[in-house]
């Protein structure tokens, strides 16, 4: 039995591989490489034909892009803009809450007004309220089907920007509505019950527990919803208000020779406007997301500065190969 167990073979004889034999290769996918080269040629021939086509005059861009009339009417847009998003934020917040308030009534006018005011494209609203002084001359305040208290004259109060701000209110306020209403109803139930547990007053409850959670949810889209603010803007155009797209097409009947070139300011700017809201939109989202995440979301200087150190860290583990 000794000697058995003397003559034994070893399992193994072999002396360990070296570290670099030992090296795990990476699976290749040479299709991701074939649809990346292919979409960086497809890239480079759209930079190309942008840059050499003599139709898009970028000397012609160059010379209206700060031209006080296109910036006069990028301010108006930006007024219209943000009066028309504090309304509609506002009004779709105590249109979300009509619709889930207890009371029939305000349930009933609130879905009524969210499907009316969702069905009627912008431009039809803008229009009927530009044209509202030939059904009503007046307006008044009293007791209905009685007398009137305070009388206001219709053409007086009814500017091109105050039609504007309330069509576009009008308009994001149904909108609004069902975004903070979906936002609401994510919170998770037991939230609301636990409040209630505390015996924390309705207002208290909503303001300090429910909305700031729902404001994760309502961020993102509310941000959609601004960001075709911004763009519903230029049908402000059709009631006689010069915003950005409204100076552009002035001058562009003015200049007939610069449409292409005006065309491309507006756009380039539209494009500006609404990648300033993307980067609000997610230091917004990374605010509200504390608490519900481990760790925040990194910011696009960590990214950069995580992507650089390990970079390095893979060169300098290259060279010690």
């Amino acid at each position: 039995m000794s000697e058995s167990l003397g003559s034994a073979v070893p399992l193994s004889t072999t002396e360990p591989r070296p570290a670099a034999a030992q090296r795990v290769l990476p699976l290749r996918h040479p299709g991701r490489w074939i649809a990346s080269a292919i979409v960086l040629v497809v890239v480079a021939q759209i930079v190309h034909g942008l840059a050499t086509n003599p139709f898009f005059q970028w000397d012609r861009f160059q010379y209206w892009f700060l031209r006080p009339t296109i910036l006069d009417g990028l301010l108006i847009t930006l007024e219209v803009t943000l009066y028309s998003a504090v309304l509609g934020l506002l009004g779709g917040i105590l249109l979300a809450l009509a619709r889930l308030s207890r009371s029939p009534v305000l349930r009933a006018v609130s879905w009524v007004y969210i499907w009316l005011f969702r069905s009627v494209p912008l431009i039809v609203v803008l229009l009927f309220l530009y044209n509202f002084s030939a059904l009503y001359k007046t307006l008044s305040l009293g007791v209905p089907f009685g007398p009137a208290f305070l009388t206001f004259d219709e053409s007086r109060l009814a500017t091109d920007m105050v039609v504007a701000v309330v069509g576009l209110s009008l308009n994001e306020a149904a909108y609004a509505a069902e975004v903070v209403r979906g936002g609401i109803l994510s919170v998770d139930q037991g939230q609301h019950e636990a409040a209630s547990a505390l015996g924390l007053p309705k207002g208290y409850q909503f303001t300090r527990i429910v909305f700031p959670q729902a404001l994760r949810s309502i961020t993102p889209n509310y941000v959609n919803q601004l960001i075709g603010l911004i763009k519903g803007t230029s049908l402000v155009f059709y009631v006689s208000l010069l915003d950005l797209f409204g100076s552009v097409q002035s001058m562009g009947s003015t200049y007939p020779g610069d449409i292409v070139p005006l065309l491309l300011v507006a756009t380039a700017w539209y494009l500006i406007l609404t990648s300033v809201v993307s980067v609000v939109q997610f230091y917004v989202e990374r605010y509200y997301s504390r608490g519900a995440l481990r760790s925040l979301p990194p910011t696009p200087l960590q990214k950069v500065r995580t992507g650089l150190r390990d970079l390095r860290a893979r060169v300098r583990k290259e060279a010690a190969i």
